[in-house]
């Protein structure tokens, strides 16, 4: 052999040696990923609550959906509290609360088998106002339907149903909603405070169905929901939770299944969504007032969920306050808008980073990976936010309409995505593209044919 082959020979193989090294590299980077995720769901603790019973119809109650159940449920509430914590039963067959149900400390609403929760419909019972998170937002509001604030070991259990109502006069809110939000938006952003953010009788912001506000250790099992005046499980600066087993069966509009709310330590598992809006998303506060709250939502695991509606997974769009280790495994998309969405616009700020997902099966979306980094924005744009270091891989996909719709400033563009083992039986469209740098593809497949390599598509100055 001459020295030039002798040398050409040498080259290749060290370029084998290193593409091997490489790929050893990144398979052991995705097996410490998903052992950091079984890390995560170890850690997570439960709530510790007495074994005591605290039947409602002890204290009152009557079945039927027509008298008002609310004062026997809260007398319960605050007996169990009083004695150290334990179960308020809602036995089988339908209940009326005129009003909100506020849980406590070591407090377990449990929903027995049979048994539905149905809230009256009028406004006007669930002020006075309460502290809340209304899109990212913090605001003085209605209180969401049942509400849990600054609570420590509380759950909601059971096989029973709790009911928003299909009558509810919130409902009615949806074409009117809009100049409070946008008022609540510009107060957010030129940071009243927060005391003098009310928004009582008279405004439009409709209240989640089941909200926890700063609250540890929580469990939230097995119960159905129906008819979410909006966001349906909100989690807002939660550590420690667990969902599982849920279903939600609400398609009004912003019904989102369960939102993580600049959360921490966060398992949702086996869970079943058909919902008007994402199934389960990931946020942590709108524009500068999440910014300054400064809260990211992570250590967050999803897995083994059924999830149809209009949206999948999503992450943001208020995401001020960063979003970091989410691991989203071995779940069931079934048909909608967007399989995979991901938001933000110019005026979030905020970094999204170390996103896992795999293990997918996926039926017919419009969109299978949208990134819609551009979303409407009010207020001048001048805080550009940050995708980066986000996995997708292990995708069986039945149909979509557009492969990847990666939509991004050019101030901030998307980053670092990659796509691997993705096998898409039919595609109308393969990628759209604007602002996007080292997209990698590896083995991905589409109608048969298979696609490997690296895509940047930047807008260049005029």
């Amino acid at each position: 052999m001459n020295r030039t082959r002798m040398f050409t020979f040498i080259v290749r193989l060290l370029a084998v040696v290193l593409a091997l090294g490489g790929a050893h590299s990144a398979l052991a980077q995705l097996a410490d990923d998903w052992t950091r995720a079984e890390e995560v769901v170890r850690s997570i603790r439960l709530p510790v609550i007495p074994g005591r019973d605290y039947r409602i119809t002890d204290f009152g109650a009557r079945p039927g959906g027509t008298d008002d159940a609310r004062p026997a449920i809260m007398a319960a509430i605050k007996k169990a509290g009083a004695e150290g914590g334990g179960r308020v039963i809602i036995p089988p067959g339908k209940w009326l609360s005129r009003g909100p149900v506020h849980l406590a400390n070591r407090i377990n609403l449990h929903l027995s088998e049979g048994a539905t929760l149905l809230f009256a419909p009028e406004a006007r019972h669930y002020l006075p106002v309460v502290l809340t998170r209304w899109e990212g937002t913090e605001v003085y509001s209605y209180s969401p339907l049942i509400y849990a604030f600054e609570v420590r070991d509380v759950a909601i259990t059971g096989k029973g149903t709790i009911d928003g109502n299909a009558a509810s006069e919130f409902l009615t809110w949806i074409p009117k909603a809009e100049p409070d939000f946008q008022r609540l938006r510009q107060m957010g952003a030129d940071g009243t405070p927060v005391a003098r953010r009310v928004f009582g009788e008279g405004t439009h912001l409709r209240p989640s169905i089941i909200q926890f506000f700063r609250a540890e250790r929580v469990l939230l099992e097995d119960y159905t929901v129906l008819n979410s005046p909006f966001w349906v499980n909100h989690l807002v600066y939660t550590d420690h939770a667990t969902v599982r087993r849920i279903r939600v069966e609400s398609h009004h509009a912003n019904n989102d299944g369960v939102d993580v709310d600049s959360s921490r330590h966060v398992l949702i598992e086996r869970c079943w969504f058909r919902t008007g809006d994402d199934s389960v998303v990931v946020k942590s506060g709108r524009d500068r007032d999440g910014r300054e709250i400064g809260r990211p939502s992570e250590h967050v695991v999803v897995r083994h969920n059924d999830m149809g509606g209009e949206d999948g997974i999503a992450l943001g769009s208020e995401m001020s306050g960063g979003i970091r280790h989410v691991y989203f495994t071995d779940n069931v998309l079934r048909k909608g808008a967007s399989a995979i969405r991901f938001k933000a616009n110019l005026d979030r700020g905020g970094t999204v980073e170390h996103i896992r997902v795999r293990n997918f099966t996926v039926e017919a979306f419009d969109n299978l990976f949208w990134f819609q980094l551009d979303y409407p924005g009010q207020l001048g744009g001048n805080y550009p936010s940050t995708y980066r270091d986000i996995v997708f891989e292990n995708f069986t996909v039945e149909r979509a309409g557009t492969v990847f719709n990666g939509d991004a400033p050019a101030a901030a563009p998307l980053r670092d995505v990659t796509l691997r083992n993705v096998n898409i039986k039919q595609a109308d469209r393969t990628f759209v593209l604007k602002n996007v740098e080292g997209l990698k593809l590896e083995n991905v497949r589409i109608g048969g044919q298979r696609v490997d390599g690296r895509l940047e598509w930047r807008q260049t100055a005029p």
